[in-house]
């Protein structure tokens, strides 16, 4: 029995691991996840084989990633990054590296994934992370001010036909239809320093992880693992597959 929980609100991807994402009105979703997310990457030298991302530099959601050009399946767009003061790089620019170098006090190196597989690591711990209209919402009321999604960086945020607040967590083990794409969701997503950074001038606010942490045992959101691969739009309706 098939149940229509609602539909895809946004579909967000990170070209560059801890930067902002860009919004996308359709997508190829991948084995991984959705294609290029955190497909570049900053490799931390100072760590081997670690990554840079906004915990050791929390200025790094402040600069703005997306793909630029012709996207084909067996190699990546260019990549164009515009800093908070507005600056634009592309990924190869020398000046990016120096500069977050400057501003992390460590020596860095550019990776970038090959477009086939994304590994677990760069990609986050599971293929996508999806929050629910209904849960931010409830979640901006508790915390009594204006919550930005961005903070979650969540690959999928759903527009809910119920709006039940945490709806989500009851869908661990079952899968998702959206569009051509089939998902299983594993497991809630426990959340770190990064939910409190504010996404547009990286100025930290513990309280939101401190009442995450009291509330909802540290969790918000929910990790779903691709079962099946295919394309999704902005609006497509989402199926629970698995509702008896």
């Amino acid at each position: 029995m098939h149940r229509l929980l609602g539909a895809v609100r946004e579909i967000v991807r990170h070209p560059v691991k801890s930067f902002a994402g860009e919004r996308l009105q359709e997508v190829q979703v991948a084995a991984y996840g959705l294609f290029g997310d955190r497909s570049h990457c900053f490799l931390d030298e100072t760590r081997p084989g670690r990554y840079l991302t906004a915990t050791q530099l929390p200025q790094m959601v402040t600069y703005q990633a997306s793909f630029v050009g012709e996207q084909r399946d067996d190699r990546y767009p260019a990549v164009r990054i515009t800093a908070a003061d507005g600056q634009v790089y592309d990924w190869e620019d020398p000046a990016l590296l120096a500069e977050l170098e400057r501003l992390s006090g460590r020596r860095l190196r550019r990776i970038v994934h090959p477009p086939q597989h994304v590994p677990r690591g760069a990609i986050e711990e599971e293929h996508l992370l999806l929050v629910s209209d209904a849960s931010l919402r409830e979640l901006e009321h508790i915390w009594g001010r204006s919550l930005d999604h961005r903070r979650f960086r969540a690959n999928l945020v759903l527009s809910l036909q119920e709006p039940q607040p945490f709806a989500e967590t009851a869908w661990l083990g079952k899968r998702l239809r959206l569009g051509e794409v089939e998902l299983v969701v594993v497991r809630p997503c426990e959340r770190c320093m990064i939910v409190t950074l504010d996404p547009q001038r990286a100025e930290r606010d513990p309280s939101l992880l401190k009442l995450i942490h009291q509330e909802y045992d540290n969790c918000f959101g929910v990790y779903a693992r691709v079962v099946r691969t295919g394309r999704i739009r902005a609006g497509e309706a989402i199926y629970l597959l698995d509702d008896k």
